[in-house]
């Protein structure tokens, strides 16, 4: 029987799962073609374009557009109160988050054990 060569969209892949394995690393779980594809970044990034694209435009070239957007992300990981997060920024539900919760000192503590 004659199989088609593997295309190299294929063959990064192989190298990806592979290279991961090798490194004891776990690839996404998420699945293409559904509503949770790429579902976060889509989010914020209509949120980014809500927020300071469409609401401070138009620009009058890229480098005032880079300048917003990194004051943009300042105020909006720093100073915006997000709703989920119990009317807090990110950054200090983070930071709480992590007072609460440390992190393990090593990857090995912080995987479950068979033994």
């Amino acid at each position: 029987m004659l199989r088609r060569p593997i295309e190299y969209g294929q063959y990064r892949a192989i190298r990806y799962t592979d290279r991961l394995a090798e490194a004891g690393a776990v690839a996404s779980v998420g699945s293409k073609g559904d509503s949770y594809d790429n579902a976060l970044a889509e989010a914020l990034n209509s949120i980014f374009k809500a927020e300071l694209v469409r609401n401070r435009g138009p620009w009058r070239g890229i480098e005032d557009l880079e300048i917003a957007t990194v004051e943009y992300i300042d105020w909006f990981n720093h100073r915006r109160l997000h709703g989920e997060l119990a009317m807090v920024p990110p950054v200090e539900f983070e930071h709480d988050h992590y007072r609460h919760n440390p992190a393990p000192a090593t990857v090995e503590a912080a995987l479950p054990t068979l033994h």
